[in-house]
């Protein structure tokens, strides 16, 4: 055994110099793991913001897109539709869309900013299946109700506002996603105008 006298100068030195590098070799090896807890790419895009062209729609038709793996409708309803709507809301589980169902600025008859223009959420609100749009027979479903919407999985029904007929399983009306015009002829689906 030495004697010799201890170097505490030198044992501090390399005390903090292990310090450091190991501080350093701890942070590069976080970057990565930190870095895999952001969403991917292919995740990022399937929650943006869909763009959707109704410049050549025609009265009836309904244009399908998809915002965040869901199918979002878009239907160019004619006035004969739109004045039909209050004429059965005597059958409708909330006629005037009090559940929060639809943004603020969907609070209305129309459960639209434009009320010929109707976006929503193509999922029926009882177990999330996709309804069918019968825009020329759902009055055999519905007696008296030329166009709407209804669900063949278990018989739930909606009309051309996305609000849901008594009677069926579907607890609540359609939902109504965020979106406003960018134009006249175009709908960006997936935010609101404040969030633009």
């Amino acid at each position: 055994m030495s004697n010799a006298p201890v170097d505490t100068g030198r044992r501090r030195f390399l005390t903090w110099s292990t310090t450091v590098v190991g501080g350093v070799g701890a942070a590069f090896a976080a970057v990565p793991f930190i870095a895999s807890w952001n969403p991917s790419a292919k995740a990022k895009a399937a929650g943006a913001p869909v763009e959707v062209d109704i410049s050549k729609m025609e009265p009836g038709q309904l244009i399908r897109v998809e915002w965040r793996g869901k199918p979002v409708w878009v239907v160019r309803r004619n006035q004969e539709i739109l004045d039909g709507l209050p004429q059965h809301d005597n059958q409708l589980r909330d006629p005037a869309s009090e559940q929060p169902q639809q943004p603020v600025y969907a609070q209305n008859a129309y459960r639209s900013i434009k009320p010929e223009v109707f976006v929503a959420v193509g999922l029926c609100t009882h177990l999330g299946c996709s309804p069918t749009y019968l825009p020329d027979s759902f009055g055999e479903q519905v007696q008296g109700v030329s166009a709407g919407f209804f669900c063949p999985c278990h018989g739930s029904k909606f009309d051309m506002a996305g609000r849901v007929f008594q009677g069926v399983p579907a607890p609540l009306n359609l939902v109504i996603p965020p979106y406003y015009y960018v134009n006249d002829t175009t709908i960006l689906v997936g935010e609101d105008k404040e969030g633009a």
